[in-house]
This record gives structure tokens, sequence and C-alpha cells, in this order.
């Protein structure tokens, strides 16, 4: 009797694939075997690239004249630690009885590559039809729908040869650049490092990750504070008055003036006394007035990077905790596909998004969460999300954006409460989307105060300006936690003003403002200089270096590649958050573990320095996000792999070339 062969990446998967299934069959030993279907799983890689050394036992010393190392052939092998899985995979992928194999690997490339390279080694049955399982949540709905529409495995070659790419890329740079490196400097970063022997490790995306750390580090450390001078006038009367900034424009006195230290401020104190003496008990015209109502959009849903920055800000913890926690989310069938770069939802899914909805309001037990959903249908708030900007299928390219699937909840209360925060994190964030946008009231007056006569073309300008919710919207759903944190944050804090009181006193500047005219005469009443200086850049924390390098493209001066690779930033959302552990491991970088704040070691900058005297551009943000651009470019068929490979192993011999000769 023929049978069906489904490999998923590990047991766990395996279990909610059998149960979606309705196997129920005890486990045997690697599998569990019905009369229709066998489930085996991998335990993440079974199969790995091999060392230098395997293809030449010469390759095993460090040495220059065996590099640059660029395999004709490429060498894999089993991991020793899981071998015998690999044999049970191997043997049921050999079985005369199967027909069909079901690759049930996580839906994305990495996935893609641990199964392929199972493939690759255990050679199966070829009069087997390969198939591919690709599903966004472990619901058992969704489980089943992937297998019923699973596709030809052919289909996913492209994204099969991009990940085998991504590998050889990867292995050759590291290896080839770690060697070189370590054998020209690794003796001078020893001695710098009071070490008796040191190695380089050199990474694709790693290293260009490191000069992103280092770079804002040495902005922060070489900028020098300087302190400016802003003049505020005080318009009015005894009963009412407000504030309004000055800010120099062509029309000014002291336009372009060089006591002036920007549009806004004067270089020196005494400057910006002498600027006030003159206009002191003088009255402004209102020039301008306007009055506007501003409305703005819940923000777009959680993609991997943006879910990592949230909870390193909110929980203080670190990009690889949080996609632990996610992952643990996913497979409790509690959120769909964690490893995604879009941040918005198909049309497929948004017609269904209904069913979402339900299940979260029959489901989760939760009061807070409740009362919106309650909110929700009190007030009719529509659930087409169709002509919406959280739809949108062009930007999306293997899952959409993480959201809850409404479904798991007999998974919910066992869990750390760390993971339930999350969880109502992504809630959230998914109901805010439905809520109308927040409105505010916009009031913006600018004051002109004549110098002389009415024949002086002088003319100072001053702006004020007031901005107050009267609709909170969504903001209903997503600023209430950030209040709670801000309390917590301040209420030992004798010098934070209460929010309220703050609040209070831009309800109170507004209504001022509101009663303005174009064309009144204001008097000045008052004049206060206030002390200001520049800022240094942010240091990077945990969170804040995944976003960065997401965005990576926007680093990038030249406007035609800037445009060409947006989008790819460096890493995968995937990897992203292994490279910063791997940074922080190996001692490059360190983290604060109660902000998260990022920073280099001594031994980081060393290598830094080392790097940037030789091969510059891998610490640039250029030449890593192109190169995952080529990757994309070969998942969605826009070039051949070969093309890919052959303009990679130029490079490393061109760059190989240039580095002896300077040596």
């Amino acid at each position: 009797m023929s049978k069906k062969l489904l490999i998923t990446e590990k047991p766990s998967v395996a279990m909610e694939f059998a149960k979606a299934l309705q196997i129920t069959t005890n486990r045997k030993n690697g599998y569990l075997e019905s009369q229709e279907w066998i489930i085996t799983w991998c335990v993440g890689h079974l199969v790995t690239m091999s060392y230098p050394d395997k293809y030449d036992e010469k390759l095993k010393f460090w040495r220059l004249d065996t590099l640059p190392f660029i395999p004709e052939k490429w060498k894999y092998e089993i991991i020793p630690a899981v071998e015998n899985q690999f044999n049970i995979v191997k043997n049921l992928l050999q079985r005369e009885d199967i027909t069909e194999i079901y690759n049930a690997g996580d839906s994305g490339r990495e996935g893609e590559y641990i199964q392929r390279l199972v493939f690759m080694m255990a050679k199966p049955n070829p009069k087997a039809k390969m198939k591919r399982v690709w599903i966004d949540s472990q619901t058992e709905e969704e489980i089943r729908r992937g297998i019923k529409e699973a596709k030809d495995a052919s289909e996913y070659d492209s994204l099969s040869d991009s990940a085998y790419l991504r590998a050889k890329e990867d292995y050759l740079i590291g290896i080839n650049f770690s060697r070189l490196l370590s054998i020209t400097q690794g003796r001078n970063l020893a001695k710098q490092i009071n070490e008796e022997r040191a190695s380089i490790s050199i990474g694709r995306v790693m290293t260009c990750v490191l000069g992103m750390i280092v770079s804002r580090e040495r902005e922060i450390r070489n900028f020098i504070k300087t302190k400016y001078y802003k003049v505020l006038g005080e318009f009015g009367d005894e009963k009412s008055s407000f504030q309004a900034e000055w800010k120099v424009n062509e029309k000014s006195q002291v336009f372009e003036s060089l006591k002036l230290y920007n549009e806004t401020g004067f270089k020196k104190k005494d400057d910006a006394k002498e600027f006030t003496s003159k206009l002191s008990g003088k009255a402004g015209i209102i020039a301008e007035f306007k009055k506007s109502k501003q409305k703005e959009n819940a923000p777009l849903l959680f993609n991997l990077a943006e879910i990592q920055n949230e909870c390193t800000k909110k929980f203080k913890i670190k990009p690889d905790e949080t996609l632990e926690i996610i992952q643990n989310l996913y497979e409790k069938k509690l959120v769909t596909y964690p490893r995604t770069d879009a941040r918005v939802l198909s049309t497929a899914v948004a017609k269904e998004i209904k069913k979402n909805l339900n299940g979260i309001a029959k489901g989760f037990k939760d009061d807070e969460i409740h009362g919106y959903i309650n909110k929700m249908v009190e007030e009719k708030y529509s659930t087409n999300l169709l002509k919406t900007k959280y739809v949108n299928d062009s930007k999306i390219t293997d899952h959409y954006a993480i959201i809850p699937t409404g479904q798991g909840y007999e998974n919910y209360n066992p869990l750390p409460e760390l993971q339930k925060q999350l969880y109502k994190l992504v809630v959230k964030r998914f109901l805010a989307i439905f809520y109308p946008p927040a409105q505010y009231q916009k009031v913006q007056a600018t004051i002109e105060v004549r110098l002389g006569d009415e024949n002086d073309k002088n003319l100072e300008t001053f702006y004020s300006s007031g901005k107050v919710c009267i609709d909170k919207g969504f903001l209903e759903v997503l600023k209430s936690e950030d209040k709670k944190q801000k309390k917590k944050s301040t209420d030992n804090d004798e010098n934070v003003e209460d929010n309220t009181e703050k609040d209070k006193k831009t309800e109170d500047n507004l209504e001022i403002l509101k009663k303005l005219k174009k064309g009144q005469e204001i008097k000045i009443k008052d004049f206060e200089i206030k002390e200001a200086e520049t800022s240094p850049p942010t240091r990077y924390n945990s969170g804040s270096i995944i976003l960065a390098m997401e965005n990576a493209g926007k680093l990038i001066e030249e406007e035609e590649l800037r445009e060409q690779i947006k989008g790819a930033g460096i890493g995968t959302s995937a990897t992203r958050a292994e490279i910063v552990k791997k940074l922080e491991k190996i001692k490059y970088i360190q983290i604060n573990s109660k902000t998260q704040i990022v920073t280099p070691t001594n031994k980081g900058e060393i290598i830094y320095n080392i790097v940037y005297n030789s091969m510059p551009d891998m610490l640039n943000p250029k030449l890593t996000a192109s190169w995952e651009k080529g990757l994309d470019m070969v998942a969605k068929r826009e070039i051949k792999p070969n093309e890919f490979l052959e303009k990679l192993n130029r490079y490393i011999n061109s760059k190989f070339n240039k580095l002896v000769i300077k040596m």
C-alpha cells in the first residue's frame, strides 16, 4: 500500500501536523506512522558544509599560499550529533512504498535549505512526487490547507538556489577573509589586547553590523556639545498670554549675522539679550493664523524587526529572546509566522480577517482586550481592510505581518508572564488597525514685530503652535500601556512634571491661541533667553540595531543604488538576532543587561580598524545590502544562480589580489 511521507523541521511541529491529520498511532523511533501517512522530522540542521580540511588535509593549517579557498565542487557532511535522526529520515525517504514526499520545513529560505540538504544527501525514492507545504500559522485549519494546496517542490527551486548561495557566500567570505586577516594581523591584535594568540572573525553581515556600531560610538565620542541661546517672547496681556519662539528669516535685522548659531538662536547670551532689548515694549501683528484638524492612523502591523525593537524598549530583552518567545507563540498556534519582513496583510487574509477577530473575542479571556473588542462592536467599526494601507500584496514576499490567529487559547494560561505580555502586544497592535484615526486640533500663529516705524523693512518673526488630541481613536488601544510605563518610570522622580499638568498646559495654551485673529495687534509682555545645546546621536540598543539592519539601505548615499536595494537591508529577519548575539559572544560588542544599550568593546574597535585599513567596503552597508539584493533576485528568478556565484568568486579573487599586493 502506498504512503505519503511528511517531514517537519522539529518534533514539536511534527506533533501539530499529526494532530491536524488526526494521526493517533503510537510514536515510533524518530517518526509516526498511520495507514496513509508517515510523519518524521529534522532537529534543525542535519547536514552542514564541510570545512576546508575535508577537501585537503593541508588546508587544516592557515597559510597564505592556500588562499583564497574556492571549491569547484562543494562538499557536505552529516552533523555527528544528529546522525541517528538523519539515518531515520534517509531510510524513510528511500522506502519503496512512499509515493509522495511533503517538505513541511519552516516556510522560509532557511527552512527550505535545511530540508534540501537532507534530500541532497539522502537521495529519496525517485518515483515519489516531491511537494512543498507552505503555511502562515500552525493552526490545524492552516496545516490542512497547506497540505491540500501543497505545490510541486520545483516551484521553490529558486528559493533553494538562493539559500544555497547565501550559505556559500557566508562560507567563502567568512573562511577566506578570517584566515587572511588572522594570518596577517593576528599578532598585532594579540599584542593590543594582551593575549598570547588572537584570531579575527569576519562575516558578510556581522562585520558590517560591527561597523555600524563602532561608527556610531565614534560619532558620539567625537561630538562636541555646543551651547546656543533661543529667544522666546511672551505675548498677550495680564489676563492671558502665550509663548512664541523667534526664528530668523530674510526679513530679520540679523539675517545672515555671524552672531547667530542657527536659525533659532545666538552663539552668545549677551547678543541674544541685546537683540531682545531692541524689541522690548514693541507690539506684534498676527501675520498668519491657521486652525486645522489632523488625523493620525494606527501604525502598520508588526514584522519581526519591529516587535524585536518594541520588546527591547518595553521589556529590556534582547532580540534573540524576543524571537524565541514569538516562535513559541507561533508553535502554540497563538500567532502567525514570525520570521517575516512584511508589515501588512495579503488581500486573501484580509477577506477572512473576521475569523481572527471572532477567535480573539470568544477565546481570549482578558478584560482589557474584551473592552477594546466591545467598543469595536458598539461603535460599529468597520472590519473591511481591503482599501487601507494595512493590505498590500506587493509588499509581501514569503509571509504577511505577525497577527494573532484567534486560536490556541488552551495554550495561553500556562505561558510565563513575559510571553503573555508579548502576545498582548501583538493583539493590541492588531486591534488598533480597526480603530478610527486619532484626531488632533492644531493652531499655528505667526507674529511679526517691526523694529522701527512703518517704513522700516526689518521684521522679526515669532512662531507659536498648539496641538491637542480631541479624539483618541486607535490611541485608546496603543497608548494605555505606554502611560502605565511612563507613570512607573516617573513615580520616584521629583524633577519630572506630572503628565496631567503638562496636558492641561497644552490645552490652556491652545485655548488662548484659538482666540487670535489675523491682523490683530498683540503686545510683547516679556522675553526669555533659553539656553539650549546640540545633542550627539543616540547609541543603538539591541532592538534598534535590528531595525537599523533592516533599514540599512537608507544609509547608502547614492540615490540610484539606495532605491535599487530598497527593502533589502542587511541580513534577514531570521538571522539578524543571531548576528547580534554572535558579536556579543566573540566579545566585539557588549550589551548592557539593564538598558540593552550596545557599545563596541576595545577588541571590537581594533577589529574595526584592521578591517577599515584593509577592506573598508566590508564595513559598508552598501556591499552587504547589494549581496542580499542579489540573493533576492535569484529567489525571484531575475538572475541565474551561476551569475551570482561567478560575481562572488570574482569579488573574492579581486579582493585577495589587492590585499596581498598591499602586504
